[in-house]
């Protein structure tokens, strides 16, 4: 199911909001390396099924074309479970994934609190070790952590004193929308079920209607945003403090697959894509994401706009 948003802002609010992003961005100090003679191996980009991601991999797929890399795009491939499928099966050699997904989702990690990784550093270690079983690795993670939210309105919240999730326990029930694949995450609803022991939780499957959207109309009580969201930044909205740490931490990083970086064209693919990485902060990502909603498929025009602000392509 895709994660999609309702169309928020007109194609004017969608100039602001690149303009920022590439305000936000201007952080790099000079024109990218020049192209080498090294042949290089063709790189095979899949995304996920939402828009982030779809500008995610314009930003990396684009920088390697600036180094002569070939790039081949294959589109979206769903869930991260598919995705994950993709890339082992060959169907794909690179595609951006979150760290804490494959941490807690992908390799199963174990569901208790006390097991999940305390620090970012960790969750990137335990997922790299997951990749490398199956021949990819992980390139270096972004500054900027997409996770999942328990969102309300800043009304609900105030009229019901909630601050934190677990306060959610004192209320007769809660209805908590998300998309189908949440139900089941120990990332999402499954463990505000299991490790917060919220039994008064109803799921709401999400579809072509934004949570925010069902959070204005009152029909749920809240939902899984996502922090990158630029309606996070809105006081109306309010994320309840995850307390008991089960969203986890949520950088980005490249999944690659490991024969892409042997010789000097792999050291080549490395560097361009970690500087990349380097310069996805939350507010130009938030930026980035406000851009696309108000003009959906114009994931290739923000990133071409985003790197080349960063003299990472003409």
């Amino acid at each position: 199911m895709v994660r999609k948003h309702t169309r928020r802002a007109a194609k004017a609010a969608f100039a602001i909001s690149l303009g920022v992003a590439l305000l936000i961005g201007i952080t790099a100090t000079g024109a990218g390396a020049a192209k080498t003679a090294t042949k290089k191996p063709t790189i095979t980009i899949g995304t996920k099924n939402f828009a982030e991601e779809y500008i995610l991999g314009q930003l990396y797929g684009q920088a390697l074309a600036a180094k002569g890399f070939h790039v081949v795009y294959k589109g979206s491939f769903g869930s991260s479970e598919e995705a994950d499928t993709a890339i082992r099966s060959g169907k794909m050699n690179f595609y951006p994934e979150y760290t804490g997904i494959i941490a807690l989702d992908l390799a199963q990690k174990p569901s208790k609190s006390e097991t999940f990784p305390a620090t970012a550093k960790a969750t990137f270690t335990y997922a790299k070790k997951y990749e490398q079983k199956h021949g990819l690795t992980l390139l270096k993670r972004t500054p900027f952590v997409d996770a999942d939210t328990v969102t309300v309105l800043s009304s609900f919240a105030q009229a019901n004193h909630l601050k934190k999730i677990s306060d959610l326990s004192k209320l007769s029930g809660f209805n908590y929308a998300g998309y189908p694949e949440c139900q089941t995450r120990i990332t999402c609803f499954a463990g505000l079920q299991q490790i917060y022991g919220l039994n008064n939780l109803t799921f709401t499957s999400l579809g072509s209607v934004s949570v925010y959207t069902l959070l204005d109309q009152n029909q749920i009580d809240g939902g899984d945003g996502f922090t990158t969201d630029p309606q996070q930044a809105d006081s109306k909205y309010t994320t309840l403090v995850d307390n008991k740490h089960i969203f986890g931490f949520e950088n980005v990083a490249p999944v690659v697959n490991q024969k892409l970086l042997k010789g000097a064209s792999g050291k080549l693919l490395t560097k361009t894509c970690n500087k990349v990485s380097s310069l996805l902060t939350v507010k130009a990502v938030r930026a980035m994401d406000a851009a696309y909603y108000g003009n959906p498929g114009s994931q290739k025009q923000i990133a071409h706009a985003f790197l080349k602000a960063n003299h990472l392509v003409k």
